[in-house]
């Protein structure tokens, strides 16, 4: 083809590296169906069933579409209680991945962290983060431990565009280790990409200095890396040096700074089940196992069946797939950038499983304390039946000693991706409802919460507007 022929040709559609062989119906509902559906929820998308959602945005956990090489494997998953050939083969491709020898199957990753937090962490202990995501800071205070978040101020700025905003602050983990003692710090733990951040990425050279501090001080350094592909997508594109390594080998250079890895693999496993802890400490997995043993099974499958982990085995080697990745961050992409060509302010640059719409600055009339992102993933169920979650004062508020509300820094909404299940049709669409977010986003209310448990309450807690 000519330069000018290339020239002149407009960019062509993003198509999926995939066909379909089965469908899932969905039921189409008109606006008085859900309203109706969403005041029985209490107002909590989390406790909708799925039946009366058309887009399930909710989050990309265990939900995506398994190819036929996992359909496959389910019909070879060997049943066996010990030693089973599915947990074998699952056993290779982990350590084969991160070069790590000791590796114990959850049935999910916050099985995982509970076995390892738990005998890491205790009252005296603190854990630092880039950002501890919702159920890693439970799993952490759970046991009376305390969990820092140490992003840098430019990168909680969700308009800045800097290529790392998942990162780490050096300065603050310094600060934090030597207010606290190098003794008391039961681990540096690095997410993967960052989900809370707006799931964005982390650099090498951001892990690599961490783990020179974690070596200067004696400390341990846990990756969690549940979107540790869609992390080496990143930094192939835009960090020196790595824009001719595959994504298998930037992972794994990643996994070498780590001594241990929690995994929920119903991300980047691309499986809709499991989870995985692998550790290089031959003391340490010995507590573990003894845990696993006790809560989640037996060492060969850890809560899971053979097909869940033949599954499991099949999507960690597809998940490195050059057409795989490039289709996953750029169908995100192509939403985030729909979005802000609309004008709804949406955290920048888009991350790889999620968009994240700062619903604060959306709905700025509606203060913090009452839970202007609640009031945003409502709107869009009511205006287009799709689930989103909130990912603001509702999941990390907390409370003071007098009661009142500490909200969080940023009132953001997440729409979470699932993999290969949405057409660009679906997106286009999710892209028409926020069309009637913006044009009655003036009449919103914000909402007070009528229950919540101790723990983790965005799951369960109920709603009613102000």
């Amino acid at each position: 083809m000519s330069n000018e022929l290339k020239a002149a040709r407009k960019p062509r559609t993003l198509a999926e590296p995939f066909r379909i062989k089965m469908v899932e119906p969905l039921k189409m509902t008109d606006e008085k169906y859900r309203l109706e559906k969403l005041k029985e929820a209490g107002y909590n998308t989390f406790l909708l069933n799925s039946e009366d959602v058309y887009i399930d945005f909710l989050t990309d956990s265990g939900t995506g579409a398994m190819s036929d090489r996992q359909w496959a494997g389910i019909m070879m998953g060997d049943e066996s209680y010990a030693g089973a050939r599915s947990w074998l083969r699952l056993e290779q491709v982990v350590k084969e991945m991160t070069g790590m020898p000791y590796v114990l199957p959850t049935h999910q990753g916050r099985a995982a962290e509970r076995i390892l937090y738990g005998i890491l962490g205790g009252k005296d202990k603190v854990f630092l983060s880039n950002t501890h995501f919702d159920t890693t800071r439970a799993n952490i205070e759970f046991t009376g431990a305390r969990a820092f978040d140490l992003m840098s101020p430019e990168n909680t700025d969700p308009k800045t565009d800097l290529p790392f905003k998942g990162n780490i602050d050096l300065n603050q983990l310094k600060e934090k280790i030597n207010e606290y003692g190098a003794d008391a710090i039961a681990a540096v733990v690095m997410t993967v990409t960052n989900n809370s951040s707006g799931g964005q990425p982390v650099s090498m050279e951001n892990v690599r200095a961490v783990r020179e501090i974690c070596n200067q001080y004696g400390i341990m350094l846990v990756l969690d890396g549940c979107r540790i592909a869609e992390n080496s997508y990143f930094i192939r594109h835009r960090e020196e040096g790595y824009k001719d390594v595959s994504y298998k080998a930037i992972a794994k250079e990643m996994f070498d700074m780590a001594d241990a890895f929690v995994m929920s693999a119903k991300k980047d496993g691309l499986a809709n089940m499991g989870g995985l802890l692998v550790l290089r400490d031959e003391a340490l997995s010995r507590k573990c196992i003894n845990m696993l043993i006790i809560s989640e099974g037996f060492t060969t499958y850890g809560g899971l069946s053979g097909r869940d982990m033949e599954a499991l085995a099949a999507g960690l080697e597809e998940v490195f797939d050059d057409g795989y990745l490039h289709y996953r961050i750029k169908s995100t992409a192509y939403l985030g950038e729909g979005l802000r060509a609309k004008g709804v302010p949406v955290v920048w640059p888009i991350g790889g499983h999620a968009v994240y719409i700062d619903a604060g600055e959306l709905y700025s009339e509606i203060p913090k304390d009452e839970y202007p992102g609640q009031a945003l993933v409502c709107d869009l169920y009511v205006s287009g039946g799709v689930r989103s979650v909130e990912v603001g004062s509702v999941m990390f508020g907390k409370y003071d000693e007098s009661g009142k509300l500490i909200t969080a820094p940023r009132e953001l909404v997440r729409l979470a991706i699932p993999r290969r299940v949405y057409t660009q049709s679906h997106v286009d669409y999710v892209l028409d409802v926020f069309d009637d977010i913006l044009a009655n986003r003036n009449r919103t209310r914000g909402l007070k919460i009528t229950y919540e448990p101790p723990f983790l309450r965005h799951f369960t807690s109920r709603f009613e507007w102000l």
